[in-house]
């Protein structure tokens, strides 16, 4: 059973790489926080806080918006 630290940690990591992915992500597409959140019907704000890993639990849905803004799958945002 993982500890509540060691769940954190590991929630952590998970979030700096899907915010490192979108980061990666824009710049291949030649995107801006703006032009993203308009692509993925999502707030600028939202698209912000995710990107800065400062949003430790953002919604599946929100996640498919992204992945689909960039015609990825989910899975190669998260991984």
């Amino acid at each position: 059973k993982l500890s509540h630290m060691k769940k954190q940690k590991v929630k952590s990591r998970a979030i700096s790489k899907i915010a490192e992915n979108i980061k990666k992500l824009k710049n291949e597409h030649g995107l801006k926080q703006g032009s993203l959140a308009n692509k993925a019907t999502l707030a600028y704000h939202t698209v912000a806080k995710i990107e800065a890993g400062s949003t430790f639990d953002p919604r599946l849905s929100t996640l498919q918006k992204i992945a689909d803004a960039f015609e990825i799958t989910i899975d190669k945002l998260v991984k």
